[in-house]
């Protein structure tokens, strides 16, 4: 009875004036307040982030949307270059990148491998593993989940990378109706329309994206034409279903990689071999898939994704490979958050699975056009996945995460006889992997935490048959690895921070070593590998009410100091034929940061840094090596939720040349192309308007 007291004194007020002074009284008209709820499929940033905070204890972060769009926003690199823990470099401007979280995949400067990325919970890899960078599109997130390493397993990611997960805007964090326009250096044009919105139980998000460059190296022209929606249902209160769309269409040219006295003569020239080639990459793809949530609106909560994909890949390299794949997938997870004992705990169980079947034709490359066929396959992946994960809370500071996963993955390869051999053949693979870690709280939003785990990688394709004339597949085992741990995150008032000290042991690690009288860059799997590093982040407001002072809810304006940093030793443990030497295709230092004032109105101004200090090899056998830079940077704008914002932003402000990221060879000379220039100078400017 008490809780109805403030609102019985609020309801009879006016009836006792009344009473006491019996004048016309003014009826005021009614006003009713409605809270939109929070999507069940979808939750909001705020609470994803506090829920990784709470049961993981390791590399996470939450990347808000906002913070990328301020500026250029048409890249991986540009959605991920203040996440903790990620390198990302494209290889010539654009989207196509190296990306490594702890050194997965070192060795693939195309596609990508040893990282789950997804698309609202549901993977974009294809079966076998790899996956297209092309496939995501930043301007259609709320925000991204990055988990290094087997702090992914709650996506049944056990990976040496981890997961990566963009997670769509929908209708409840959407405008009714957005346009932007990005223009800048190389022909550079890019524009986003988009709208969402919430009409009863359901709702909306629709988002049509074009691009097009003609980037800063000769024979690089890019262009994307991509459509990302999303409906949702709300059954009931305890149900809600969505339905994401996605269809992409993307062409590239590559202009490959140079040698060094190619770069330093003229870093924007492409490779001789790729331009009569006519070598690129393009495809289309088509993507639907469905999640469903539902909950007994207290502790418990079964979350069902599945998916279904089509790409149609047509891509001229030294053969024209042309490729047409079906994937489809299923997720279910149950989560429980009911008490254990007395004390707070949330329980995670989880079954994944994957199929997916590639028809891989190839034919002679004759100047970008189809030759004679040289390959007939039939391409065959699974992925069973059961994983579990449980954070008991012992004291209302401390917590203890135990988790495991078991996978099963096939491939099989299937060559039509066209030769008249039958190279039909098959590879199974077994994993398990636990992990344990605690979690101390000793203050609020302070945490520290320590973990030890195991991680898990089957080959993909790209590994199992690229061994150039050589029957069927490579026998090739899995690569493991064993991680430990240690790191702090937390915020203060004026400071957030997120630092990872990790060590990995890694064994038969999936590297180009080479087959002698087969292929000189065939995948093996090496001996023993080392991967340790540092991942620091660490925002500071150095000051703050410089212009306009904070009251109550009003913030005031600051000048803020981003930063990220990577230790990257990546390095074989005593091998017999490379000793102790560096793994190549990364800087062993790399840091990023920006120092911008801001100011409540939506104003924002400031200079960016992105150095790696030293120069980093690029063969395993430690000879040759892409020098260190530093590049300046400038960005300022008007950010604002509704109207007009705007966007200026300078790269490379001193136009200096450098090496973006490179090729990996196990013996480089100074003739191997292994080189791939980074963009020059290059100026670009955005208007986005949101109704």
């Amino acid at each position: 009875m008490k809780s109805f007291l403030p609102l019985f004194a609020l309801v009879s007020a006016p009836l006792t004036l009344a009473a006491q002074e019996p004048q016309n009284v003014e009826t005021l008209p009614t006003i009713t307040v409605t809270a939109d709820r929070e999507s069940l499929t979808t939750p909001t940033l705020e609470t994803k982030r506090e829920l990784m905070n709470a049961t993981i204890p390791g590399g996470v972060a939450v990347v808000d949307a906002e913070d990328y769009k301020r500026g250029r926003a048409s890249t991986l690199k540009d959605a991920l270059d203040f996440a903790p823990g990620v390198f990302i470099q494209p290889r010539f401007g654009a989207e196509e990148s190296r990306l490594s979280i702890r050194g997965s995949g070192v060795q693939r400067t195309f596609h990508g491998r040893g990282i789950k990325l997804l698309q609202d919970g549901s993977p974009l890899n294809l079966a076998d593993g790899g996956f297209d960078m092309q496939a995501v599109e930043p301007m259609a997130a709320s925000y991204v989940e990055v988990y290094r390493g087997a702090n992914g397993l709650q996506y049944g990611s056990t990976t040496l990378g981890g997961a990566i997960n963009f997670v769509s805007m929908t209708g409840h964090d959407a405008p009714a109706a957005q346009a932007r326009v990005e223009v800048g250096s190389f022909d550079t044009l890019r524009t986003q329309l988009s709208s969402g919105g919430v009409y009863g139980d359901n709702d909306y998000y629709v988002s049509l994206t074009t691009s097009f460059s003609n980037g800063f190296r000769d024979y690089s022209q890019q262009s994307s034409q991509r459509l990302f929606a999303n409906i949702g249902h709300r059954i009931s209160d305890a149900i809600e279903t969505r339905f994401y769309f996605t269809y992409v269409n993307t062409d590239s040219e590559l202009p490959g990689s140079i040698t060094k006295d190619q770069f330093q003569r003229n870093p924007q020239q492409a490779n001789a071999g790729n331009v009569a080639g006519r070598q690129k990459r393009d495809f289309r793809l088509f993507r639907i898939a469905n999640k469903t949530t539902i909950t007994d609106g207290d502790t418990q909560t079964l979350t069902v994704s599945s998916f279904w994909s089509w790409k149609d890949l047509d891509h001229p390299i030294f053969q024209v490979i042309d490729q047409l794949s079906n994937d489809l997938g299923i997720d279910v997870r149950y989560d429980n958050t009911a008490t254990l004992f007395g004390h707070d705990n949330h329980f995670t169980l989880g079954l994944g699975a994957v199929y997916g079947v590639t028809q891989d034709n190839r034919f002679l490359n004759i100047g970008g056009r189809r030759g004679a066929r040289t390959a007939d396959n039939e391409l065959t992946s699974s992925n069973v996945d059961l994983y579990l994960q449980d954070t008991f809370h012992l004291t209302d500071t401390f917590s203890l995460v135990l988790g495991a996963q078991g996978t099963f993955a096939s491939r099989e390869f299937d060559e039509e006889t066209i030769f008249g051999a039958d190279n039909t053949a098959s590879r199974d693979y077994w994993g398990f992997s636990p992990k344990a870690g605690v979690i101390w709280e000793p203050q609020k939003d302070k945490q520290v935490f320590v973990n030890v785990s195991r991680s898990f990688e089957p080959p993909s394709f790209g590994e199992l048959t690229a061994a150039g004339a050589a029957p069927g597949l490579v026998d090739l085992s899995a690569q493991w690895g064993t991680t430990v741990e240690v790191g702090t995150r937390g915020r203060t008032d004026r400071m957030r921070w997120d630092l990872v000290w990790y060590y990995s042991w890694i064994d038969d690690e999936l590297l180009a070593l080479g087959i002698p009288g087969v292929s000189a860059t065939q995948t093996v799997n090496a001996g023993r590998t080392i991967h340790q590093g540092i991942e620091a982040a660490l925002d500071v407001d150095l000051a703050r009410g410089l212009f306009a002072q904070a009251d109550g809810d009003k913030k005031g304006d600051r000048v803020l100091l981003r930063q990220t940093y990577l230790l990257n030793d990546f390095r074989f443990d005593g091998d017999g034929a490379f000793g102790d030497n560096d793994l190549p295709g990364v800087p062993r230092h790399y840091y990023r940061a920006e120092l911008v004032y801001e100011h409540p109105c939506g104003f924002y101004a400031g200079p960016n840094v992105e150095w790696a200090p030293q120069s980093y090899f690029v063969d395993l056998d430690n000879t040759q090596s892409a020098g260190g830079y530093a590049l300046l940077g400038f960005k300022l704008g008007v950010r604002r939720p509704k109207g007009p914002s705007f966007f200026v932003e300078v790269r490379n402000l001193l136009d200096q040349d450098y090496v973006a990221t490179t090729g990996v060879f196990k013996t480089a000379t100074p003739a191997t192309a292994a080189y791939f220039p980074g963009d020059g100078r290059a100026v670009y400017a955005g208007v986005e308007w949101k109704w």
